[in-house]
């Protein structure tokens, strides 16, 4: 079985990647969009903490596509 790759980030190299300040990123998104054990980890039970690229990338897109996308009564999408 092929293991995904996977880039893992610091806070302050995931802000640069995604635009957001660091701060906004510890304070707002962490625990709240970003999740532990899924967007993130803290290796070897410490403080520090790891983002995990491939994942948040995956996810940014998929909520972006989302929100182009109009609900129709059978439960179908259409895209706009």
């Amino acid at each position: 079985m092929k293991e995904e790759k996977k880039t893992f980030l610091t806070t302050n190299e995931l802000s640069q990647r995604i635009k957001y300040d660091a701060r906004t990123i510890r304070t707002c998104l962490k625990d709240a969009v970003l999740i532990e054990g899924i967007h993130y980890i803290r290796p070897f039970g410490g403080r520090k903490i790891l983002y995990i690229w491939e994942i948040i990338e995956k996810d940014m897109c998929k909520f972006s596509m989302d929100a182009m996308s109009i609900p129709m009564s059978r439960g179908g999408m259409i895209n706009g």
